[in-house]
């Protein structure tokens, strides 16, 4: 991560002056959490990630120059521990998937409470995600139509999971939170945490949103095999 403060240290990046002084002000206000730069484009957010080491970038998705994906697929590639929010003014359910798949741990609208911000730049930082159920599901649709480059490269054999992991992955799946999944499973919010952090050591993957990808491309998940019918999509809350 990034250098040792005891702070949360942020990158904002946005191609508009005004979201970048708003994020800027009401971040800076919360405690644990420290602004350390900001850009206005893609280019300048992976010069600046690598300069600054931040522990989490709030990343716009569409900016001139060089546009958020191919920011975020830059960043996590050649920073894998810098975890990034993708901020998008509508949550677009194909942008999100994109952001998601090229190594975004979650995705805010811009219209999120403060509250809602400074809860999500946390939840990342600890290794958890910011996804909607409706969101997870076409994650899992649009990897096993068409994998891409940034997904996780499948191994040959993948290291097994325990009973109790495969249900917590098979959750994750439906978009589930940590304390949802432990009230699914009647287990400890701690013991999913736990067993999560073990299958994303096993497989050697980053964050969830590559645990789930995986598990996509090992079969592991199916479509729709434990989709909520008919939920409408939301903007994430934090994971």
């Amino acid at each position: 991560m990034g250098q040792i403060t005891g702070q949360i240290r942020v990158l904002i990046v946005d191609d508009e002056a005004l979201i970048r002084h708003a994020l800027r002000t009401f971040i800076s206000w919360e405690a644990g959490l420290e602004v350390v730069g900001d850009a206005s484009d893609g280019i300048e957010a992976v010069a600046a990630a690598r300069r600054l080491r931040p522990d989490v970038v709030l990343m716009d998705l569409r900016m001139p120059a060089m546009g958020g994906i191919e920011a975020i697929a830059t960043i996590t590639r050649d920073l894998p521990e810098v975890r990034v929010l993708a901020v998008t003014t509508f949550a677009s359910e194909g942008l999100v998937v994109q952001a998601l798949r090229a190594g975004a741990s979650g995705y805010l609208v811009k219209d999120s409470e403060p509250s809602q911000v400074t809860a999500a730049i946390r939840e990342v930082h600890e290794g958890g995600t910011s996804m909607s159920p409706h969101i997870a599901q076409d994650l899992i649709r649009q990897v096993t139509a068409s994998p891409t480059a940034t997904d996780p490269a499948p191994s040959a054999s993948p290291a097994p999971l325990t009973p109790r992991e495969r249900s917590i992955v098979e959750l994750l799946g439906r978009g589930l939170s940590n304390a949802e999944i432990a009230a699914e499973l009647h287990l400890a919010e701690p013991t999913v945490k736990a067993n999560l952090g073990r299958v994303i050591a096993k497989w050697g993957v980053r964050d969830r949103i590559q645990v789930l990808v995986h598990a996509v491309s090992h079969g592991i998940i199916e479509i729709g095999a434990h989709e909520r019918g008919g939920e409408a999509a939301t903007a994430a809350r934090p994971r």
